[in-house]
């Protein structure tokens, strides 16, 4: 949880505004406390058995306190007899149920330089989640599960609303693709050159969070204010562990590119910064044996891969970027053409195919084609492009960084 020694201060040091109603940090919560009242209040994970309030004469009528712990039953039972709700946090797990920010790459990493990829936090939590069932975990695991995922939904929308009140409603752009497309590969590459450019640009890079082509999407998006040539010489230097099942020294290579290129002193401590350069990751326990994608700039990681995979999709309404890749990205090609005929999310952008060769192999503009031309909001064929020329890509996401 939380504030443990053992573990990382999730959210690194990344502050959040608080939403009206919400109260996700002690320094917010003291400015209530202050004033008597917490009547009506969500507090969100907050330690209050570290140097514990006095709730004595604070009105907490209706106050719902989620994984929040507090110094004694006793005071949970004050807390109650006076009109508050209580979620407690479940003990003897290794993640919070219910986190009040998206995690950060040094989240993930945690434990790293101690123990390895074994000893990192993201792995601990993926251990855990064999260890309770998987996919199919006991009653009591699924409820801390359903509260975490709960968590980083709340926290993605803050985070998301952040970005729009900087940038403006400008459509997120999805990069999709191979999650074991090497290192360093031609596939590789472009999508991170193209994500560069793109969030060059001003465009909010989303990807699902793993290896290969998605950790090229947000290593493009990481490097958006340095030059082409250091994104690059970048991948040449992680191209030397061009494998993800090589856990320890994949992960390193990662961490010495990060130390070697940190990010702008402006962006440190700044949500919209750290979206701006790195992008929005999305990925899943259910795949935990792939390492963390440590060039994302905030991370929304769920145990549900229904949620994960529907909210990448309806997040990218700028339009997506398929990268070569097999079954799961064809998969994504699918539901997300799904909510493009049914205008689920509304109206979407471009359906972007980069590597000719790869997708001629695969027949999915020929399917693709006559649905979208049935679509009831209309023929949106013409939302398919297939090239390799990255100019072509950018004029189809209408994205003009000339």
């Amino acid at each position: 949880m939380p504030g443990d020694p053992l573990q990382p201060v999730f959210g690194g040091d990344i502050p959040f505004d608080g939403t009206a109603g919400e109260v996700e940090s002690r320094a917010e919560f003291n400015v209530h406390h202050a004033k008597r009242s917490l009547a009506g209040l969500i507090v969100l994970g907050l330690r209050l058995d570290l140097d514990p309030p006095d709730f004595t004469g604070v009105d907490v009528k209706g106050t719902l306190f989620v994984g929040c712990r507090l110094a004694a039953p006793e005071v949970e039972i004050d807390l109650i007899s006076r009109g508050a709700h209580l979620v407690p946090p479940f003990d003897a797990r290794p993640y919070p149920t219910h986190p009040a920010h998206l995690y950060t790459p040094e989240d993930l990493a945690y434990g790293f330089a101690q123990d390895g990829f074994a000893g990192m936090y993201d792995t601990c939590v993926y251990e855990h989640f064999l260890e309770h069932g998987g996919a199919a975990p006991d009653l009591r695991e699924a409820i801390a599960q359903r509260l975490h995922d709960a968590g980083i939904d709340n926290a993605l929308g803050k985070a998301l609303a952040a970005w729009v009140h900087a940038h403006g409603a400008r459509g997120a752009v999805g990069i999709m693709g191979g999650h074991a497309e090497p290192r360093g590969s031609d596939a590789y590459r472009m999508a991170a050159t193209l994500a560069w450019r793109l969030a060059g640009a001003g465009r909010l890079i989303v990807t699902g969070g793993g290896p290969g082509v998605m950790e090229a999407a947000n290593l493009g998006s990481y490097f958006a204010t340095r030059t082409s040539g250091e994104l690059s010489e970048a991948i040449d230097r992680l191209a030397g562990t061009p494998n993800f099942l090589d856990h320890d020294p994949y992960t390193a290579a990662a961490l010495a590119v990060r130390a070697a290129y940190p990010a702008p002193a402006a962006v440190v401590g700044d949500v919209v910064g750290h979206l701006t350069h790195g992008g929005l990751a999305l990925p899943t326990w259910l795949y935990g044996h792939e390492p963390a994608n440590l060039f994302a700039g905030q991370i929304g990681k769920y145990f549900s891969n229904a949620v994960r995979e529907d909210s990448i999709l309806r997040l990218s309404r700028g339009g997506i970027v398929f990268a070569p890749g097999w079954a799961g990205t064809v998969q994504e090609i699918f539901q997300a053409a799904t909510k493009t005929f049914y205008r689920t999310d509304g109206p979407s952008g471009a359906f972007v195919f980069l590597g000719v060769d790869h997708w001629a192999a695969l027949p999915v503009e020929a399917l693709l084609r006559p649905l979208l031309a049935r679509s009831p909001h209309g023929d949106q064929s013409d939302l398919i492009l297939v090239t390799d020329d990255l100019d072509e890509a950018m004029r189809a996401l209408s994205v003009d960084d000339a």
